[in-house]
């Protein structure tokens, strides 16, 4: 039996060594600059997209007016989910059942209902309770309103995107509780910090790091998300440049105009977003090795 003796490589000088020809990345490269050649001609020399127009309407009272009704709605339904969420997530993780089972229900029931079908149903929702009222269950009413007062189409979308919003956040925000080492709770608590000062000091600042990138995209997605309201008669930025192409009949052109506001927001969050996890992130080892 002989044994075969693979050949020894020549000793190479990695200082001197030319990297290897690589044809594929050299062809891809190649086809994605044609094609970026091919859209920019396409946006430059077809005269449906009406630049002329899309300037017009750009900084227009009513399409700014409608931006600003977007980033409110997105500023207010984020922070008011943020909030429910982590009350959902405490009580997920609560050692009380009937409290676990409510939240965990609640955050099935939120996230498998469309958004959209949530706003429709609470701007209808005077088909089934024609009047709001206080008093007590089973018992005498203190004060009473007609709910198509109550429930505008600006209460509407608060209520349906903030409920929305909360079951995600409240998934979010009990990721990044458990992501926590369960060794923290017990020093703080050896400590004498009580239960709310554990979570407050202790555990919701390390968790913070995970929270949040997923709430930052979700702080996106939900800006994204407010174009729904439009469906009910609620002047956010797709309903502000709807009305105007309802008579000029340019559809295009402004909806160019609602994109490039869209990504001017969503440019502006992604960079704080950015920022906000470099911050949290202080400390932690990157995948080089190396501490942010």
């Amino acid at each position: 039996m002989t044994t075969t003796v693979a050949p020894v490589p020549p000793d190479v000088d990695v200082a001197t060594a030319r990297p290897r020809p690589r044809p594929l990345r050299w062809l891809g490269g190649a086809v994605l600059v044609v094609l970026a050649a091919q859209v920019a001609w396409f946006v430059t020399h077809n005269d449906q997209l009406e630049w002329p127009v899309v300037a017009e309407y750009l900084f227009d009272p009513n399409v700014l007016a409608g931006l600003g009704t977007s980033v409110l709605l997105t500023v207010v339904a984020m922070v008011a989910g943020s909030v429910l969420g982590v009350l959902l997530a405490m009580g997920q993780l609560a050692d009380f059942a009937p409290v676990r089972w409510v939240c965990t229900v609640y955050v099935g029931l939120f996230r498998g209902i469309p958004p959209l079908v949530q706003l429709l149903f609470w701007f209808n929702l005077a088909y089934l309770l024609p009047r709001l009222s206080i008093g007590l269950p089973f018992g005498p009413t203190f004060e009473s309103w007609s709910t198509n007062e109550v429930i505008t189409p600006l209460t509407a979308a608060l209520i349906g995107l903030t409920l929305h919003e909360a079951a995600y956040m409240a998934e979010i925000v009990r990721a990044g509780i458990l992501s926590v080492d369960s060794g923290q709770r017990d020093a703080a608590m050896a400590m004498g910090f009580t239960g709310g000062q554990t979570f407050v000091r202790v555990v919701l600042p390390q968790a913070m790091r995970v929270i949040i990138p997923p709430s930052g995209s979700q702080f996106i997605s939900l800006l994204k998300g407010t174009s729904l309201v439009s469906v009910i008669a609620m002047t956010d930025l797709l309903h502000a440049v709807q009305s105007v192409y309802n008579q000029t009949y340019q559809i295009v052109p402004l909806l160019i105009v609602a994109c490039f506001w869209y990504l001017v927001v969503v440019t502006a969050l992604s960079f704080g977003q950015q920022r906000l996890e470099r911050r949290f992130g202080r400390g932690q080892r990157t995948a080089g090795g190396r501490r942010s």
